[in-house]
């Protein structure tokens, strides 16, 4: 397996954008019940756990892609084993378990493959990855399965732009294998 880490951020970055304090995303929300924001795809509440402390807004505006790098790839890439993953397939889990939490990408995984759900890529969830022997074809699965997941959601106001983002990254992860 290649290392893909700093692609696979880049682009993920580019689908995450700036700052966003937007009162109907629910990542706007701390779980205190502060209103929160968002930066570089950091919701508040992911950075407070990170840093160990209360954050503010302007803490959050002044996010950089240096200083969030390392949260994302020991709080994201790290632990859904994106290392032992296929190329593509990494930047794939990677990417929804930013945008929809680490259980929910290594779930949607484990669904695509045939794997038990249960939200840890482990040696089994490997297992079955690697028995396709075609990450083409996992790749493909796993955005069926994340659009079914986005749809699922139910918010009309950002859906249209998940499926965009899931197309996106689909293409991405077909462009990254070999």
């Amino acid at each position: 397996m290649k290392d893909n880490w700093k692609q696979s951020f880049d682009y993920m970055q580019e689908s995450e954008g700036g700052f966003s304090d937007d009162p109907d995303d629910n990542g706007n929300w701390l779980p205190d019940g502060r209103k929160g924001c968002t930066n570089l795809g950091v919701t508040q509440t992911t950075w407070e756990s990170w840093v160990g402390r209360q954050s503010n807004e302007k803490e959050m505006r002044n996010l950089t892609h240096a200083l969030v790098e390392p949260m994302y790839r020991r709080k994201f890439w790290d632990a859904c084993h994106c290392n032992d993953l296929p190329s593509g397939v990494d930047y794939l889990v990677f990417d929804l378990a930013v945008n929809g939490g680490v259980g929910r990408g290594a779930k949607t995984l484990q669904g695509a493959v045939g794997a038990t759900p249960d939200g840890a890529i482990g040696p089994l969830t490997l297992t079955a990855v690697n028995a396709y022997n075609n990450p083409e074809t996992v790749i493909n699965l796993f955005s069926i399965a994340k659009e079914e997941w986005y749809k699922s959601l139910k918010n009309p106001k950002y859906e249209q732009g998940w499926l965009n983002r899931a197309e996106i990254v689909r293409q991405r992860a077909l462009k990254m294998v070999g």
